[in-house]
């Protein structure tokens, strides 16, 4: 559907909210000399309670809007939108399209107690993907899934370290250390800035996994196998929309970016908004 962008182009970030900032800070550290344009959108978030046809709706809709935007390639900086949204995408456009996953393949190899815990949104723990995860690594591991309502909101908000936040977080961590685990799996890119926090609460002997660098080093060797990566020597730089109140995304964007930055509104779509109306999930 989409011809292919030189590499000078910029490359494609989407989250449901400001949560895929975790993985956009990896690509950062990862591809300094590449431009990057990010898409929160915060205005419907979080996507674990929406319907599939919401997030492909808006999924879609984002990434032509990035296409629009002159990305060569996009990385889908949310679980969600993976396990629901990513065929439909793949089916739709040509660029490089790379996709979140949790951690559950490193956390098998690294556990030692064979009890691993990954926490995510309800929507991504019954997806197909996380479906075919569980079959393929659950053999010789036991895969404690918990959903965690609310985590998203907190985040969405920038209450990272707050009594609600701790209590959310001791609801779901303490339950799955008193199973056995060992090794934590951040399936949800909102949940590395509750890392510290989580850490704390399960103690520093329990291994937190965050896929992030992975996402990084793969956008890297998919970009290099496409002939896509930037030949530019001088430092990238970072554009931002949401689709939030621009006073509202702008400094919740900031905070987590530690910067103070720029947030454009993300523009409305018709589709999108008819799709709003008729399929959000009560």
């Amino acid at each position: 559907m989409n011809a292919k962008n030189p590499p000078e182009s910029p490359i494609g970030v989407f989250d449901s909210g400001v949560g895929g900032l975790s993985v956009l800070r990896e690509i950062r550290r990862e591809l300094p000399h590449e431009d990057l344009l990010y898409v929160a959108d915060s205005g419907h978030a979080p996507y674990g309670d929406k319907s599939t046809e919401l997030i492909e709706a808006r999924s879609i809709a984002i990434v032509e809007f990035l296409i629009s935007q002159r990305a060569k390639a996009i990385v889908v900086a949310c679980n969600t939108a993976t396990g629901v949204a990513i065929q439909a995408l793949r089916a739709r456009f040509t660029i490089p399209i790379i996709a979140m996953e949790p951690a559950v393949k490193p956390a098998a190899a690294h556990t030692k107690s064979g009890v691993i815990g990954v926490l995510a949104t309800s929507r991504t723990i019954a997806s197909d993907n996380f479906a075919k995860l569980h079959e393929r690594f659950g053999a010789d591991v036991k895969i404690l899934m918990q959903a965690c309502p609310g985590l998203v909101e907190q985040v969405e908000a920038g209450y990272l370290s707050d009594d609600k936040t701790r209590s959310l977080i001791e609801q779901y961590v303490v339950p799955l250390l008193e199973q056995g685990v060992d090794t934590i799996v951040l399936g949800c890119t909102h949940y590395p800035f509750l890392a510290p926090l989580i850490q704390k609460i399960a103690g520093s002997s329990v291994a937190i996994i965050d896929p992030s660098a992975a996402i990084a080093r793969e956008l890297r060797r998919r970009l290099a196998s496409a002939d896509l990566l930037s030949t530019q020597n001088k430092t990238g730089i970072e554009r931002f929309w949401s689709s939030a109140p621009p006073h509202k995304a702008r400094f919740i964007i900031s905070e987590l970016w530690r910067l103070d930055i720029d947030v454009l509104v993300l523009p409305d779509h018709t589709s999108i908004s008819t799709a709003l109306k008729h399929h959000v999930a009560p």
